[in-house]
């Protein structure tokens, strides 16, 4: 690059080029040779390579191990609020396309994958819920928020509140303080009561906001929990780790013959009840508070098979690759169980939501599994977030979930 662009320099040595390179975007602070010029964190910087070939530019903050956040490897672009409106544009495009133009309830921004790192922003009807992450978006939230708010009235997609959910212990990591409440601009509500209901695959949902799990609501498992609904007419399906109830609410309207629902906290089933009686299927879902563990156990022991479809959607059992080997377990003894208790013929839905359990050790996983349970496996599909959020290649952290569905032979 020839033209001075006015930005401190960082160089970094061969490792971080040959990952910039390859299509990722950070730069971790053990790979940086120097830093020329004066900067606040948060500001934006150049990014060169030992022999000052110039990789990309991005946000940098000195209270974390990743130094800088690409945003950008085009040298001809500017940081201005031409950048960010083209930019959200882009976003919403991208999901008018891969979401068959439904803007009803979707991710409207993936961090890393749209060029907004540590910022994610979900549409839940007239609702928009951000999550800012990272110091360098979080000081942009201000003019990122309407923006865009204008480009969605702009394609008719109303929005009536903007609620901020930047409570996740990463934003520590960024010298970050957690922040939560309504953004204020006008023409928007504050309602007092955090919910508001969406309708996904046809099914209504009520989504707090403001008290639920990370933004409210899973919208990654959209189309997953469609593929589901393909095959549940008929069986008599157990849904664990039920939490909102969205899985077993999509089998019991696919004209399932008993649903049965478990999730070990009382609240979780409180919400999935509340969900099911918004679908008109409250006597057709069987809820149960109980360890998921516990469950399938004492199943698995008693030799009954009254279940032809089991589906295990947990929580992240590892958010560090410290845990991962524990994790592994984990995953192992409850698809075991779950093998174990299905019929030959049977269906098995089973996912994994943690990136630390690549889809590698997920596929070895299950073989150990279904080898320890003396069963064969017969794919039925390999699926894996819905594409409101995309998977960048190069950056193996936006691609975290793996759901397979197998038939037990």
């Amino acid at each position: 690059m020839k033209a001075e662009r006015g930005y401190p320099a960082v160089t970094v040595g061969a490792k971080a080029e040959r990952f910039i390179r390859s299509g990722h975007i950070w730069v971790y602070k053990e790979d940086v040779e120097k830093v020329d010029g004066e900067y606040c964190n948060g500001d934006i910087v150049d990014v060169f390579t030992k022999k000052h070939v110039w990789l990309g530019a991005g946000f940098i903050n000195g209270n974390s191990k990743i130094l800088v956040r690409l945003i950008s490897k085009n040298a001809n672009d500017r940081f201005d609020a031409a950048f960010w409106q083209r930019r959200v544009k882009y976003a919403i495009d991208y999901r008018e396309t891969a979401m068959n133009g439904d803007l009803g309830c979707c991710r409207l921004i993936f961090g890393d994958s749209d060029g907004f790192p540590g910022f994610i922003c979900d549409k839940f009807g007239g609702v928009l819920v951000f999550q800012s992450l990272s110091l360098g978006m979080d000081l942009r939230k201000d003019t990122l928020i309407p923006v865009i708010i204008a480009e969605l009235r702009s394609r008719g997609e109303n929005v009536s509140a903007v609620y901020e959910r930047s409570d996740a212990a990463v934003r520590e990591k960024e010298g970050l303080s957690p922040v939560c409440g309504y953004f204020s601009c006008d023409g928007l509500e504050s309602p007092d009561s955090g919910h508001t209901v969406i309708t996904e695959n046809g099914l209504k949902f009520d989504v707090d906001f403001i008290n639920g799990q990370k933004t409210g609501y899973f919208l990654d498992q959209k189309r997953n929990r469609a593929a589901v609904a393909d095959i549940a007419k008929g069986k008599h399906v157990l849904d664990c780790f039920t939490h909102t109830g969205a899985f077993a609410i999509n089998a019991a309207a696919a004209g399932a013959s008993s649903v049965t629902a478990v999730d070990i906290s009382a609240t979780a089933i409180e919400e999935a009840k509340r969900n099911a009686g918004l679908n008109g299927l409250s006597d057709r879902i069987d809820f149960i508070k109980s360890d998921v563990f516990e469950l399938l156990t004492d199943a698995a022991a008693s030799g009954k098979r009254p279940w032809d479809l089991i589906i295990l959607d947990p929580p992240a059992f590892t958010k560090s690759a410290s845990t991962l080997q524990r994790a592994f377990d984990g995953y192992k003894q409850i698809n075991y169980m779950a093998m174990r208790i299905l019929p030959r013929g049977g269906w098995l839905a089973t996912c994994s939501c943690s990136h630390f359990m690549t889809d590698a050790l997920f596929r070895k996983m299950l073989a150990e599994a279904a080898e320890k349970a003396n069963v064969s496996l017969l794919q039925v599909c390999e699926k894996q977030q819905s594409p409101d959020h995309p998977i960048l290649w190069g950056v193996p952290e936006t691609s975290y979930l793996k759901f397979y569905i197998f038939r037990i032979v």
